[in-house]
C-alpha cells in the first residue's frame, strides 16, 4: 500500500474559482523522495497545502488525497492536525516566518514533542538537544537557549528540520527549504537532508523551481505548470532527456551543455503553442 496516494487533485479559489491546481496525481510509498518543480504559481505548494489541509476557507479542493488509503479530504481539522508534525513533517522555505521569534528554539522543538507524544517538559529537553545534534548543529544545548534572531540563516533552517523530524514522521514536506540560503549553506543543508531523511527512512516530498536542487535529493520528478503537470519521470532521465519544451528550458537553466551555439531555448509560450493549458 502506498503512503500518500494523489488522485485527480484540482484546487480554485474565490468567488470566480480561479484554478489553482488541475488534475495532479501522484503517489509516494515508504521512504522514496519525489520531487514538484515549476515555477512560481505553478501550483507546487498549493499541492503541498492541500496535502496538508492548510488551505484557507476560500479554496474549493476536489479529488482524492489518502493517508495509508484512508481519505483526507473531508475529515475534520482535528483529525488532520494529529498528522501534521507527528505523521507528517513539514520544513518550511522561510525560517524566520516559521519560528516564533519571541520563544527559545528548544522550547520551540519541544513544543512539537508535547503536542503529540506524552512527554514532560523537563523530558523532553534531553531529545531536544539529540535531535539538534543530529541535524548538524554544534553546540546544540546553547542553540536550544537561544532565540531566533541569534542563529544564522542555516542554523534556523536546521532548527526547522530538527521540528520536522522530531517526531520520527514517516513523510516529510519540505517546500523550498533552501531558497533562502546561499550556495554553500544550500549544499550543506542538501547533504544534511539526504543524511536524515535515509537514517530515518522517511518519504519526501520536494517543493522546488529548481530541478538541479530536486535530482540531489528525490528519485522521481513532477513537473508543473500553470497548475498541470506536464511532465513526471525518473529525475535522471528528465534531467538528461526531458521530452516537454517547458521541461526542457528548465533543464537548459541548469544544464547548458545541453544546449547548442544559437539554439533559441524553449520557453512559456511553446507550452501554449503545442495547445495545451487552454
Amino acid at each position: 500500500m502506498s503512503l500518500l496516494e494523489v488522485e485527480g487533485l484540482c484546487v480554485d479559489f474565490g468567488r470566480r474559482r480561479v484554478p489553482a491546481v488541475r488534475g495532479v496525481s501522484f503517489s509516494l510509498s515508504e521512504g522514496e523522495r519525489l520531487g514538484i518543480i515549476g515555477e512560481s504559481g505553478s501550483g507546487k505548494t498549493v499541492t503541498a497545502l492541500a496535502v496538508m489541509g492548510l488551505l484557507p476557507e476560500t479554496a474549493r479542493v476536489r479529488g482524492s488525497i489518502r493517508w495509508r488509503g484512508g481519505e483526507l479530504l473531508g475529515r475534520a481539522e482535528k483529525e488532520l492536525a494529529t498528522l501534521r508534525g507527528n505523521a507528517v513533517g513539514m520544513v518550511f522555505q522561510e525560517p524566520m516566518t516559521a519560528l516564533d521569534p519571541t520563544m527559545k528554539v528548544g522550547r520551540q522543538v519541544a513544543e512539537v514533542m508535547l503536542l503529540h507524544r506524552e512527554t514532560a517538559g523537563a523530558a523532553a529537553r534531553p531529545q531536544v538537544i539529540a535531535m539538534l545534534g543530529d541535524v548538524g548543529l554544534t553546540d546544540p544545548e546553547r542553540i536550544a537557549d537561544a532565540y531566533p534572531h541569534q542563529l544564522s540563516g542555516g542554523q534556523r533552517q536546521r532548527v526547522i528540520i530538527a521540528m520536522a523530524l522530531v517526531n520520527g514522521p514517516d513523510l516529510v514536506i519540505c517546500d523550498e527549504p533552501t531558497t533562502a540560503l546561499d550556495v554553500t549553506v544550500q549544499a550543506t543543508v542538501l547533504e544534511l537532508l539526504d543524511r536524515v531523511l535515509t537514517a530515518e527512512r522517511a518519504a519526501c516530498l520536494f517543493i522546488s523551481h529548481d530541478l538541479a536542487v530536486v535530482s540531489q535529493v528525490c528519485s522521481q520528478v513532477l513537473v508543473m505548470l500553470d497548475g498541470e503537470v506536464v511532465e513526471a519521470g525518473p529525475t535522471s532521465k528528465l534531467f538528461t532527456s526531458p521530452t516537454h519544451p517547458y521541461t526542457r528550458g528548465l533543464v537548459a537553466t541548469a544544464r547548458l551543455d545541453l544546449v547548442n551555439p544559437g539554439e533559441r531555448l524553449p520557453t512559456v509560450e511553446d507550452y501554449y503553442a503545442l495547445g495545451a493549458g487552454q
